[in-house]
């Protein structure tokens, strides 16, 4: 008799395929199947091989990559804070890279460098710089302090502080660069050019696959962490393995899309009712394939309304959000 992996697992990476094959054919230009099969050929006008294989099967890759990259940094979150509303936040990694990004933009001009020497390719690496700065500073303290619920709330507290920084910046700033900080903090899936995806894809890569490496000691630490050291499982390297991931993944989303909500939230509680488990060896790709479903799901809405990702994710997140709280009303308990 079938299990419900074995039917769920198929039917979505069937789904992943039809709206990346759907994402391919939407947008401002509306193309047909045929006319998206004959430029991936490599045939067909020249504009048509432009949008296709120059924007589009770029974004949907990126869509994917992130969807699959801040699902599986959530779970990791989740699992390891046993915190049903942490996220790849959690650590401060989104504010290391808000910071990273807000020195860049914002503290570029003050120091009189033109804002047009400001690029791309710059803010990426200043917000991954800044979120790997900061998850180093959250591994070393807490290689130091045995309680993981005090890691956790030393990572909320380096979050405040860092976004009291960022408003400082926001405050001294000149309009222009303000401006390009604000668009950033909308995310954009649509900025990442073939030379960044040659960084953007290895990184996420090896994210995933220390993912993988850490599935067992996620699995034992559900069961406590005494059971886990019982177990023979040194806590100390897999919370560092697990901080490498997470650094890896939502740090290298960040910092090539921008800051993107909900998706590391509400991915892993949708694969868990879903596959109704809580073995990580299912969550894990089950929570990659959700993931990437969300995010195309997100950015075909995006491109349809015209609006920013960030929003788009944030309005698809925030129903689950509820569901969550509500679900466990009783966790703060």
């Amino acid at each position: 008799m079938p299990t419900r992996s074995s039917i769920l697992f198929p039917l979505l990476a069937a789904l992943v395929v039809l709206l990346f094959t759907l994402d391919l054919m939407m947008g401002s230009v509306s193309l047909s199947f045929s006319e998206v099969w004959t430029a991936l050929m490599g045939e067909g006008d020249r504009a048509t091989l432009v949008i296709v294989r120059h924007i589009r099967l770029i974004k949907a890759l990126v869509a994917i990559l992130v969807g699959a990259s801040l699902s599986v940094s959530g779970l990791q979150m989740q699992t390891l804070f046993r915190n049903p509303l942490a996220g790849p936040y959690v650590l401060g990694i989104t504010s290391g890279a808000s910071l990273g990004v807000a020195l860049f933009i914002l503290g570029a001009p003050l120091l009189g460098i033109a804002a047009t020497s400001i690029t791309t390719f710059g803010i990426a690496g200043a917000a991954w710089i800044g979120s790997a700065f900061i998850l180093m500073v959250i591994a070393t303290v807490g290689a130091r302090i045995k309680d993981i619920m005090v890691v956790l709330i030393l990572g909320m507290m380096f979050s405040s502080g860092v976004g009291a920084v960022v408003q400082v910046l926001q405050y001294l700033s000149h309009e222009e660069a303000l401006k390009t900080f604000v668009v950033w903090t909308m995310g954009a899936l649509g900025d990442v050019t073939d030379r960044q995806l040659a960084i953007f894809v290895p990184a996420v890569v090896v994210g995933l696959i220390v993912g993988v490496l850490v599935i067992k000691p996620l699995n034992l630490l559900l069961l406590g962490e005494q059971y886990a050291r019982t177990m023979g499982i040194n806590l100390s390297r897999s919370r560092l393995l697990i901080f490498l991931s997470t650094t890896l993944l939502a740090g290298t989303v960040t910092a090539f899309c921008g800051p993107i909500g909900f998706v590391g939230l509400a991915v892993p509680h949708l694969a868990r009712a879903l596959f109704a488990s809580a073995d990580q060896r299912i969550l894990m790709p089950g929570s990659i394939l959700i993931g990437a479903v969300m995010m195309l799901v997100c950015d075909m809405l995006a491109k349809e309304f015209l609006l920013p990702i960030n929003a788009v994710t944030s309005l698809m997140g925030i129903p689950i959000v509820v569901w969550i709280v509500l679900k466990n009303k009783n966790m703060m308990a």
